[in-house]
C-alpha cells in the first residue's frame, strides 16, 4: 500500500484531496456537539420573549423539562443526520472531482513519461502537446526546448562525426598513396616525395590538435587566468608574429588604437589565440596588394576588437554559420587552401567564456569581410 503511494502521483493527488475531506468533516463533527447546547438555549430564550414568557425556557430548566430534553434531542438528531447525509454527499463528489482533476494533471505528465522514454531511446523528434499557459503548460514548454536542444545536439554530433572523418581521410589517403608508390618504385624516392608525405603528415598533425583543443573548449575543460590585460601590447606581439607571413604574400598589416584604451579583464593567452585564429583568416582570403587592419575602440564598459580585410568578402547567407565547426564558404577548396574550419569556432567560445560576444559584418562578395568582437574593461 505504502509502495503505492509512493510511487503513483495520481493516488498522492486524490489521498491530499480526500484528507483535507476528512479534516473538514471532523471539525465539523467535534465543533457542532460543542456549540449547539448553547445555541439551542440562546435561540429559545429568544423565542420565550418575543412570546411574552422570558422564563423557563432554558435547558433543563423552568416549565416542561421534559419537554424540552425532548425537544433538545429531537433537535441533536435531526442536526447530526443531516450533517452525516451532507458529509457523505461531500464525500462522493468530492471523490468525483479529485479523479477528474487527478486524471487532468497526471495526462500530460504521462505524455512526457512516454515522451522522454522515446527520447532516451533515440527519437529526438518527439514533442508533448502544449495544453495552456499554467504551470504543467510551461512544463510541456520547456521539455520540447529541451527535446529540440538534445535533436540539435545529436544531429551536430553526427555531423561532427561525418567530418572528422572526412579531415582525417584526406590527409590518410595522400600519405597512403604516396607510399604505395613510393614501395611500387612509381614515385621517385626523392626529397620532394618525402617533402610531401612530411606536409600531409603535419596537416594531420594539425587538425588533430585543433580537434582536441575545440574539444577542450566546448566542454569548458581549461581554466582562464583573468587579469586586467592592455590592448596594445597584445597586438604588437600578434604584428611581429605575422609579419614575415604577411610581407610574403604581399598584404599591409594595419594597427589602428587610440591612445588612453583602458585594460580589458581577460586571459592574454587565450585573446591572443583568438586574435591570432582571426588574422590567420583574415590573411588567408586577403589577395596580394591587400590590407588587414586591426582596431580597437571603447564602447560603453567593453572594448571592441575588429580584425578587418579588404579580401573576398562573404555572402549573406553564410555569415550566420562562419563560426559553425567545419563549415566553409567555399566548400571547393581544400584544407590546404582553407584551414582546417576550426579556428573561428574555438574563437567564439574563448570569447564568449570571457563574457564577451564575437560576430562578422561583411558587405558582399569583393568586398571584404570584418570580424568583431567585445570584451569587459577591467
Amino acid at each position: 500500500m505504502m509502495k503505492t503511494i509512493r510511487t503513483h502521483l495520481g493516488v498522492k493527488l486524490f489521498l491530499s484531496y480526500f484528507v483535507v475531506i476528512l479534516v473538514g468533516v471532523l471539525v465539523l463533527a467535534l465543533t457542532v456537539p460543542a456549540i449547539l447546547p448553547q445555541a439551542f438555549n440562546r435561540h429559545l430564550g429568544n423565542m420565550g420573549m418575543m412570546g411574552g414568557s422570558g422564563q423557563g425556557f432554558g435547558f433543563g430548566g423552568g416549565q416542561g423539562p421534559g419537554m424540552m430534553a425532548d425537544l433538545y434531542s429531537g433537535f441533536r438528531d435531526g442536526v447530526f443526520e443531516a450533517l452525516g447525509w451532507a458529509a457523505v454527499a461531500a464525500v462522493l463528489v468530492a471523490v468525483l472531482i479529485s479523479l477528474l482533476f487527478s486524471r487532468r494533471i497526471l495526462q500530460p505528465l504521462r505524455a512526457m513519461m512516454q515522451a522522454s522514454q522515446r527520447i532516451s531511446e533515440g527519437h529526438y523528434d518527439e514533442r508533448v502537446q502544449v495544453g495552456g499557459a499554467d504551470e504543467l503548460g510551461q512544463l510541456a514548454e520547456r521539455f520540447n526546448q529541451m527535446a529540440e536542444k538534445l535533436h540539435q545536439v545529436e544531429a551536430m554530433r553526427r555531423q561532427l562525426i561525418g567530418d572528422v572523418s572526412h579531415e582525417l581521410r584526406t590527409p590518410l589517403t595522400a600519405i597512403k598513396g604516396s607510399m604505395e608508390g613510393l614501395m611500387d618504385g612509381v614515385l621517385p624516392a626523392s626529397d620532394e616525395t618525402y617533402q610531401q608525405i612530411h606536409q600531409e603528415a603535419d596537416r594531420l598533425n594539425r587538425l588533430v590538435d585543433d580537434l582536441q583543443e575545440l574539444s577542450r573548449v566546448e566542454s569548458g575543460a581549461y581554466e582562464l587566468d583573468l587579469r586586467p590585460t592592455q590592448i596594445a601590447p597584445l597586438l604588437e606581439t600578434l604584428g611581429k608574429r605575422f609579419r614575415q607571413q604577411f610581407e610574403a604574400r604581399r598584404v599591409e598589416l594595419d594597427l589602428d588604437l587610440p591612445a588612453g584604451l583602458p585594460p580589458v579583464l581577460a586571459d592574454e593567452h587565450r585573446i591572443l589565440q583568438v586574435l591570432t585564429n582571426l588574422t590567420a583568416n583574415a590573411l588567408q582570403y586577403t589577395p596580394a596588394g591587400g590590407t588587414v587592419t586591426i582596431s580597437a575602440a571603447r564602447t560603453n564598459g567593453s572594448i571592441r576588437i575588429t580584425v578587418r580585410d579588404t579580401g573576398a568578402g562573404i555572402a549573406p547567407e553564410h555569415l550566420t554559420h562562419l563560426f559553425d565547426r567545419f563549415y566553409r564558404v567555399d566548400k571547393s577548396r581544400s584544407r590546404a587552401a582553407g584551414g582546417s574550419g576550426i579556428g573561428l569556432t574555438i574563437a567564439k567560445y574563448l570569447v564568449e567564456a570571457h563574457g564577451g560576444k564575437i560576430w562578422v559584418e561583411s558587405e558582399g562578395i569583393g568586398n571584404g569581410s570584418k570580424f568583431s568582437f567585445m570584451l569587459p574593461v577591467a
